[in-house]
């Protein structure tokens, strides 16, 4: 499931294949960009922003372009050497193809895929909150924006890229069980929000550069997760039955004993 670090860590395999070279091809494969030729265009690097991917370009006239792709929940990009048999997913799942002399970089299920003046990048991923793996992560601003929704349940918070951009599901449900909050807590009876926020770059930044996602400390299979994915599974600190349920449009795993419910402020009457 990509996450920031998925993101992350995909960004930097398209780097190592693509950076610095002459696109010989493209092929698109959406109808908004199935007429573009990016022949002759030169990769100036690969970067992320949250769980979005950007494809810096160079265009002949040396112009500066960005191909943008959202990954979402079953977006990837593949990168293979030429010749090299394409195994990342079913064929028909394929948005786009760019080859180079050295390598052939595949993206399979992308979603809002666009190609933009590099300086209009901000129309595409300015609403963003902080990255947790960027240069310019910002704990504070991500606590700022939080605390902005008051009523609105830290599960969904957590979730809303426009607070902090790259914690999903996965991270939203470690997080909160690593710091024993309930999912459903109101933002503002969250006891500490800084060291939720840095509870979170944290777990992200340790997976950084691995395909592997752990918040335990474990890479073996079935020992990865406290509560993600566990359901009805013992919890890991108290033996509880772990729980799954809905928040919002997404499912949500919690341990009922280690993360009890707090209520809000009471309302002024």
């Amino acid at each position: 499931m990509p996450e920031g670090d998925t993101v992350w860590n995909t960004a930097r395999v398209l780097h190592r294949a693509l950076a610095g070279a002459r696109i010989t091809s493209s092929d698109f494969r959406v109808p908004q960009l199935a007429t573009t030729d990016l022949s002759g265009w030169t990769v100036r690097e690969s970067a992320s922003r949250g769980k979005h991917l950007l494809l810096r370009l160079s265009a002949p006239d040396e112009a500066p372009w960005t191909l943008h792709s959202h990954l979402r929940m079953d977006g990837a990009w593949r990168a293979y050497a030429p010749g090299e048999r394409w195994n990342g997913r079913p064929a028909h799942l394929i948005r786009v193809v760019l080859r180079s002399p050295g390598a052939v970089a595949v993206g399979y299920h992308l979603h809002e895929m666009a190609l933009v003046p590099t300086a209009e990048e901000d129309g595409l991923v300015g609403h963003l909150g902080p990255d947790l793996l960027g240069p310019d992560w910002d704990p504070a601003e991500a606590v700022r924006r939080l605390a902005d929704h008051p009523e609105q349940t830290i599960g969904e918070a957590l979730l809303d890229q426009r607070n902090l951009a790259g914690v999903g599901n996965l991270y939203k449900c470690e997080v909160l069980f690593l710091r024993g909050v309930s999912p459903w807590t109101p933002v503002d009876a969250v006891p500490d929000l800084p060291g939720m926020v840095t509870l979170a770059q944290r777990l992200l930044a340790a997976n950084r550069g691995r395909w592997t996602q752990s918040s335990t400390g474990s890479l073996h299979r079935g020992q990865t997760s406290y509560v993600y994915g566990r359901r009805a599974q013992p919890c890991r600190r108290c033996g509880t039955a772990i729980r799954k349920e809905e928040l919002g449009d997404r499912v949500t795993y919690w341990c009922p004993v280690c993360q009890p419910e707090r209520p809000g402020p009471p309302t002024p009457g």
